[in-house]
């Protein structure tokens, strides 16, 4: 029965997951000799002592006999083949996000509800306090709708306090956002956020996890957690916090990862502005405007129409005038908004009457669009190009 279990590389890929004294580490000293995951659990436990700890041996050996695990790796299988909005993105799949590739120690595998496209558009990462004041929060707020409205999505992690604001900011604008789980993709934490979690997926938003399914909230988690946020993003604003903190992790992790990071000032009288003033003595950009974020990731933007163009082009190598060449695929939305546009230059408030659609979700359609090729900006005007 095991042996029918392991026989695909998702099953592989989440037994894998739930050894103990497993993860992201030892995946890459396995790449690093030569081994993937499909070929390694193909191998009996006996021949795996040179590449396994001893209690992820002995997990093995028990997984083969019928055991917890073995149960375990069934309920998975069920409840992801249950879950049609639910995509398991392995390292090795074309749709894992091209900027997570770059990190150190990538995790091996994503979980990923609703829309997984959502993480290939340029994000701004957004931390913070769980306990904000309300000023905080109203920035957080503030500078998560103006950016939304830009055509960034906002990554952040679900939690109370800034994260929850820049989540409902990029909603206000009908934006895209990402929220970074510390739990399972099917444990919601906090639990008061079910139905914040339920608002991002229902705007075209994306939840994601690289734990386990039933991972429940555990203090570890959220450190791990917090390099896939700005692992994700092309820059991480910091908005409130204390000098020990989260927060500070998180843009720790994106310094690391040579990503842009910055740091709203506050009163030297508010204890969580001085997490902030500290990352602005070590050299994070300090932004007071929105727009400071925009002008500093502009370029962002220009590699993601780059990388959309180097996949394009791959097409180009095998294109005769036998082979039609498949365009980029748009759903509905987008369609219809490409269509609304014409084919003369446009400004985006007059492209909002003729559709009667929010600046924001139009802002992030075209960048969308833009991205796929098929829009150009030219200086107020979109145009098809």
């Amino acid at each position: 029965m095991t042996l029918s279990l392991l026989d695909s590389c998702l099953a592989k890929y989440l037994l894998f997951l739930r050894l103990p004294e497993t993860g992201a580490g030892t995946y890459w000293q396995l790449r690093e000799q030569g081994l993937d995951i499909e070929a390694l659990l193909d191998q009996s436990p006996s021949a795996l002592k040179s590449y396994l700890r001893p209690a992820a041996l002995e997990a093995l050996r028990a997984f083969h006999s019928g055991s917890a695990l073995t149960r375990r790796l069934e309920q998975d299988l069920v409840y992801i083949e249950s879950q049609p909005d639910l995509h398991c993105l392995t390292f090795d799949d074309p749709r894992y996000p091209r900027l997570l590739r770059e990190i150190p120690k990538s995790p091996p595998m994503l979980f990923v509800r609703g829309d997984y496209t959502c993480l290939s558009l340029p994000q701004v990462a957004m931390v913070g306090s769980r306990n904000p004041t309300a000023g905080g929060s109203e920035n957080a707020e503030r500078f998560a709708r103006y950016l939304a409205e830009c055509g960034f999505a906002i990554t952040s992690g679900l939690a109370l306090g800034i994260d929850a604001a820049a989540h409902q900011g990029a909603l206000n604008a009908g934006g895209k956002t990402i929220a970074v789980m510390g739990t399972g993709i099917d444990m919601i934490y906090p639990a008061r956020h079910r139905g914040l979690a339920q608002a991002i997926l229902y705007a075209g938003g994306t939840l994601v996890s690289e734990f386990p399914l039933g991972v429940s909230s555990q203090a570890a988690n959220f450190p791990q957690r917090n390099r896939i946020i700005s692992g994700l993003s092309g820059g991480t604003l910091v908005v409130e916090a204390a000098v020990q903190s989260g927060s500070l992790i998180t843009a720790s992790y994106a310094l690391q990862h040579n990503r842009e990071v910055f740091a709203i000032p506050g009163s030297i009288h508010n204890p969580l502005a001085r997490g902030c003033h500290q990352l602005i003595r070590q050299g994070a950009t300090l932004v007071e405007t929105a727009q400071d974020i925009v002008d500093q990731l502009a370029g962002l933007i220009s590699y993601k129409r780059q990388e959309a163009a180097q996949k394009n082009s791959s097409f180009s190598l095998f294109n005769t005038a036998d082979i039609e060449v498949p365009g980029p695929i748009l759903d509905t939305a987008e369609q219809a908004l490409l269509d609304a546009l014409g084919f003369d230059p446009l400004p985006l408030d007059l492209l909002a009457e003729r559709t009667g659609a929010d600046i924001g979700s139009l802002s992030a359609g075209l960048i969308a669009l833009e991205i796929k090729g098929l829009v150009q900006q030219i200086g107020a005007c979109y145009q098809r190009v």
